[in-house]
């Protein structure tokens, strides 16, 4: 099926489960920010009093609608921009994906200072085009910062060296989509982009994680089984002990007895990377489904948002687009965006080379509209 770069034949219905993988990743993604937008900054006390004793069970208005997400989708969303600029961009002979992902967030980074997509050029491509994604929905200071400038952070010398804030694991999902490249090269491209804006090994490390496991169960690995590899990945990298002991505490947490608020609060408030990633894991792991896991990854006293996208991202890739409760995802704001983001990821992974090649480089002109290689 894969051919470790990406470039695989595949059957009709190994990309049928494909693209469901990829819906529920990127919308379960932005239902869980959606359900924690209206919560973010509020403590679990404070939940409780306004919402009832179980919290918030449904969308709350949040930047005057229900359904609306935040930075994390979108930043999200930009990920996937950039992932297919890459790849269409390979037929040049060019092949640098952090390079890539870097132009995409810039693109990101544009729709937070701009008013509105009308002065975007040809080679923006589709997506920067998309007027509802001009919104600032609190964005991270280190994301903001880190993207201030045309100048790409890498490991060697990254951008915010002493941030390891939650931005870096919450729009790293893509990566894991990855599905035809080996596990080490997914975990060292999540790790390559999230230096471009946080610096610190235990914020960076953390995408390269979520990524791994987001990896594994899109391949058809079992969640448990998904958090080992990643595990395993950490271990030969400096600087991995948060990163790892995080992890090894939500696994922990599984075992200590039904899950609740106070027991998701046990593993942090989420506004750092590690902590993120340990919630949105604890509770995808004791998932009943998918509706239980994300009011249980929203319902605490943090970075609401943050954790539900985690949480969302991980049991839509696990479950499939099906899975999603579907009054969750009428409401959802931007779903046509995301699901036109979605499928053409998925196409490009599958069938890329029929619409794209060094030799026929204008067999669908519109593809390549969508997606310049500029």
């Amino acid at each position: 099926m894969v051919d470790g770069t990406g470039g695989a034949v595949w059957g009709r219905a190994e990309q049928q489960a494909f693209r469901s993988r990829v819906r529920g990743c990127l919308l379960g993604g932005a239902i869980g920010d959606a359900l924690g937008a209206g919560i973010e900054f509020d403590s679990l006390a404070a939940v409780r009093e306004r919402h009832g004793a179980q919290g918030v069970t449904d969308y709350v208005p949040a930047y005057g609608r229900r359904g609306a997400v935040t930075d994390d989708t979108q930043m999200t969303l930009f990920t996937v921009d950039g992932l297919i600029r890459a790849h269409v961009r390979r037929d040049t002979g060019a092949w640098h994906p952090p390079t890539d992902v870097h132009a995409a967030y810039r693109r990101w980074a544009a729709t937070q200072r701009d008013w509105g997509p009308d002065e975007r050029k040809h080679e923006d491509g589709w997506l920067a085009r998309e007027e509802w994604l001009y919104s600032r929905r609190a964005p991270g200071n280190a994301c903001l910062s880190g993207l201030a400038d045309d100048r790409m952070g890498t490991l060697e010398r990254p951008k915010n060296p002493e941030s390891k804030g939650c931005g870096t694991v919450m729009r790293s999902a893509p990566f894991g989509l990855l599905v035809g490249w080996e596990p080490q090269l997914v975990f060292q491209l999540a790790v390559e982009c999230a230096a471009q804006t946080h610096g610190h090994p235990t914020g960076y490390l953390s995408a390269g994680a979520f990524a791994v496991i987001v990896h594994a169960v899109t391949r058809g690995d079992s969640l448990d089984g998904a958090v080992q590899q990643a595990l395993a990945q950490l271990a030969v990298h400096p600087g991995h002990d948060e990163t790892t002991d995080a992890l090894r505490r939500a696994l922990g947490a599984v075992r200590q007895g039904m899950p609740d608020a106070e027991r998701v609060e046990s593993l942090g408030e989420g506004w750092v990377a590690e902590e993120a990633l340990a919630m949105g894991v604890y509770c995808a792991l004791v998932a009943e489904d998918v509706r239980h896991g994300l009011l249980l990854a929203v319902n605490h006293g943090g970075d609401s948002d943050s954790t539900g996208s985690v949480c969302g991202n991980l049991l839509g890739a696990l479950h499939g687009e099906t899975a999603l409760p579907p009054h969750w995802v009428v409401e959802l704001e931007g779903r046509a965006t995301i699901l036109q983001l979605a499928d053409d990821f998925a196409m490009e992974m599958t069938q890329g080379s029929a619409l794209h090649t060094p030799a026929t480089p204008a067999a669908a002109p519109g593809w390549l509209q969508r997606y310049p290689r500029a």
